[in-house]
């Protein structure tokens, strides 16, 4: 019998859980590493094995029987994924990628070495030295790792704010007079085949500082969206190694593309690839692991995903106004199975397919008026 190709998979989320319900139509064992034992991809993968993915040991010992190792979440020991290329595994993405993405301060670095435009920044070492650049204020202060969904982040508007700033390695980075967001997913295959999604628009909850929704295509004119791909494409072809790459971008006032940063893996920005292009995102991913022909990256209308956030408390989670959303043609729910909900955790989202854009402003007003998940009725809440 031929040996059946195994995918061991670092973190347990919803995006391994949409990876794995696009994985479980081919003939692929996939294990998946994670510290919560009731985590949303616990119940679907051919072995789950709870764990930290950031011990060396626990991933060396986890991924020993596996032919293809990737990640959903960054923040994993790059120590073992070394150690595992080393052994002559798949590893995607690179061990050496990972370790510039996965600290802000080596990613701005690399676009800058690249000559790749960014906003202006400096790496400091504690909040004292923030006094030394004046000219990047106002700025935004970054934590150079740990951080995720607007954590880990805060707004320096003058010098007096430095006091109440966190400490540690940061990057200062100039604040950009930004007209829209825009991510653009961009996916290489080991032998250097290329494809590039359509710019999406990304609308964040300034309260949650994370996405609210997005809007796929992006509502840019055809010169501005070509160049937005262009630039991702330099963005990964700099790193010059096989992967999803979901480069987030700011198109500025003034009508200039700057690369905020990049994730090495699917991204919230490609949730809607699921029904609305061709080849989603996750089937992407796939045939990267396993080196398979690219998928076709075709957006086959216009599209919108709506982050399902919850809200009201903590507690057992209960989806509200569903029947009002799926009235709407077009729509699809995806909730990520997570049991417990608290306020301003993504929980799941709704995606919306329609003809034009009129149609999605329909779809996302009814979604936000009438989907909530929050406590259950008759459970303890607990409001933080």
């Amino acid at each position: 019998m031929a040996h059946k190709p195994v995918i061991a998979l670092l973190g347990g989320g919803q995006l391994g859980r949409m990876f794995l319900e696009n994985a479980l139509r081919y003939d692929i064992n996939v294990h998946v590493l994670d510290p919560d034992p009731h985590c949303p991809c616990a119940q679907l993968a051919t072995r789950f094995v709870p764990g930290d993915f950031d011990d060396t040991d626990t991933v060396l010992r986890f991924a020993q029987d596996a032919d293809v190792i990737g990640i959903e979440i960054e923040h994993v020991s790059v120590e073992a994924l070394d150690d595992l290329k080393a052994q002559g595994k798949t590893v995607i993405p690179d061990p050496s990628v990972l370790r510039t993405i996965k600290d802000k301060g080596l990613q701005k670095q690399f676009y800058r070495d690249h000559r790749i435009p960014t906003a202006d920044f400096a790496l400091i070492h504690d909040k004292s030295q923030i006094a030394e650049h004046p000219a990047l204020l106002p700025a935004f202060l970054k934590a150079r790792s740990g951080g995720y969904d607007g954590k880990a982040v805060m707004p320096i508007n003058t010098a007096s704010d430095t006091a109440m700033a966190f400490d540690g390695p940061c990057v200062l980075e100039r604040r950009a007079e930004i007209q829209l967001e825009l991510a653009v997913l961009v996916v290489r295959s080991a032998k250097g085949a290329v494809v590039t999604y359509d710019p999406v628009e990304m609308v964040f909850d300034p309260r949650l500082n994370l996405v609210d929704h997005l809007r796929a295509p992006a509502r840019i004119t055809n010169t501005i969206a070509v160049a937005a791909k262009a630039l991702a494409l330099r963005v990964a072809e700099a790193f010059a190694m096989p992967g999803l790459y979901a480069v987030e971008l700011f198109l500025t006032k003034s009508g200039e593309l700057l690369v905020n940063e990049t994730a090495p893996r699917a991204h919230n920005s490609g949730h809607h690839t699921i029904e609305a292009c061709t080849s989603s995102q996750f089937d992407q991913l796939l045939r990267a692991y396993m080196g398979w022909p690219l998928g076709d990256p075709a957006l086959r209308g216009h599209a919108a995903m709506i982050n399902l956030v919850g809200e009201g408390g903590t507690g057992p989670a209960e989806l509200k106004g569903l029947d009002d959303v799926l009235h709407v043609p077009g729509t699809f729910l995806h909730l990520y199975g997570k049991h417990e909900t608290r306020s301003g955790r993504k929980m799941g989202h709704i995606t919306a397919v329609a003809s034009s854009h009129a149609e999605l402003d329909q779809a996302i007003a009814v979604t936000k008026v009438h989907c909530k998940v929050v406590p259950r009725t008759g459970s303890t809440i607990n409001q933080h």
